[in-house]
């Protein structure tokens, strides 16, 4: 995804990518069950769209309110990756806890601690493996790659598990995915803190003055608006899909293929890179977001929603691998842990509030709320125009933007 500016793996700690691959797939393990199947777990103890809305959204904003605070954190301590062995032990302790609440306040209080507790993992790990790609120039696709394939392979899974033995199986699978989270902080790479200015280091400084810079602010704003937009997806699909008679395994299948459309961006993103710069990837992602929107409520049969969830890579891998790009052209490694920590803030928040509004407009406008989240992702790709038109300019250079990557 992130252009490699050295050549691969030189002078890099050994098996770091590797163990950098692996501890993407634990926190995604996780999440190929919670978020296809938590909402259908949620339907069996007879939950309504508005109490499905409100328990996975509430997690949402207190992950988000924590993960920048404990990246921040991160970004002083000598090493980065103990943050993840208690974030994934007090994860587990609360999938745990979930077997003994049914009704809502106690699942919501629960979840909204699990939503805590799992906040910093994947920005932490994020920000491990984007320091490999400053320091050795190693191939960011290459490794979070393997996350996406773990995600792919826990969806199939669990929509296997659930058709045979139904929703109570999503904890179970849960749990495990958990407990590997456990087993890969112990076995994340150690390399020390970030770099601080002043140590040398081999990569050109990055530009503009990083996490105060506008664009890169609006950028992320604007961002967080277009992923909003795949909330009422997220949190209804697998209830509209087994509504229109798609088994646990068809409902699996169409989460992996939104997925592996993921997966192959990341095989393809040195070529992306190549081709097309960070503001292209990040517009087209949006502009296909509206366009899937507008598609999703009319049923085309198990093949055209297949179709249409191969759209993910766009509207969201073609979207992240922008962003990441972005990051580091604007932000120095100082602010790294920080930086990832603000993205998943603003994607978090907008994600969180749209979740909780979805739950409202589903139960008010069924499949027309898709149509609603067209306009939203309208509105984020026009703050992303508007953030592009806000990069600095580069002296003498006729008004060109001062880096196009």
């Amino acid at each position: 995804m992130i252009p490699a500016q050295h050549s691969p793996g030189e002078g890099a700690p050994p098996r770091f990518r590797l163990l950098s691959a692996l501890s993407y797939c634990a926190p995604l393990l996780v999440n190929g069950i919670v978020l296809p199947f938590f909402p259908v777990w949620l339907e069996t103890h007879s939950f309504s769209d508005h109490e499905i809305g409100i328990i996975l959204a509430i997690p949402m904003v207190v992950r988000v309110l924590v993960a920048p605070v404990v990246a921040m954190i991160a970004d002083r301590m000598a090493e980065r990756a103990n943050v993840l062995l208690w974030s994934g032990g007090l994860s587990l302790l609360t999938a745990i806890a979930l077997y003994w609440t049914t009704s809502f306040w106690p699942v919501t209080i629960v979840f909204a601690l699990q939503g805590a507790t799992f906040a910093p993992y994947l920005p932490v790990v994020e920000s491990i493996v984007i320091s490999g790609v400053r320091r050795w120039g190693l191939d960011y696709g290459s490794m979070r790659v393997w996350g996406s394939i773990a995600f792919i392979i826990s969806t199939l899974l669990g929509g296997q598990l659930i058709g045979w033995w139904g929703g109570g199986m999503v904890l179970v699978v849960m749990i495990f995915g958990f407990t590997m989270t456990v087993v890969m902080a112990i076995f994340c790479p150690r390399i020390g803190p970030t770099r601080r200015r002043g140590q040398p280091i081999d990569l050109p400084a990055a530009t503009g003055r990083g996490l105060r810079e506008p664009h890169l602010l609006m950028l992320l704003i604007g961002v967080a608006i277009q992923q909003s937009s795949h909330a009422v997806l997220n949190a209804f699909s697998s209830i509209y899909w087994h509504q229109l008679g798609f088994s646990g395994t068809e409902v699996g299948l169409l989460w992996s293929a939104g997925v592996a459309s993921e997966v192959t961006v990341f095989f393809l993103s040195k070529r992306l890179n190549r081709r097309f710069n960070a503001w292209t990837l990040i517009r087209f992602g949006c502009a296909v977001s509206v366009c899937r929107w507008i598609l999703f409520p009319m049923d085309t049969g198990f093949a055209g929603f297949f179709l249409l969830q191969c759209f993910h890579g766009f509207t969201y891998a073609f979207v992240h691998t922008g962003v990441q790009r972005r990051i580091v052209a604007t932000v120095q490694e100082t602010q790294e842990a920080s930086a990832q920590g603000a993205y998943f803030f603003y994607v978090g928040m907008a994600m969180g509030l749209m979740t909780i509004a979805s739950g409202y407009l589903y139960a008010w406008l069924g499949l027309v709320s898709y149509y609603v989240m067209a306009l939203v992702a309208l509105s984020g790709l026009g703050l992303v125009i508007s953030a592009y038109y806000l990069q600095p300019q580069r002296a003498l250079s006729g008004g060109k933007t001062r880096e196009a990557a």
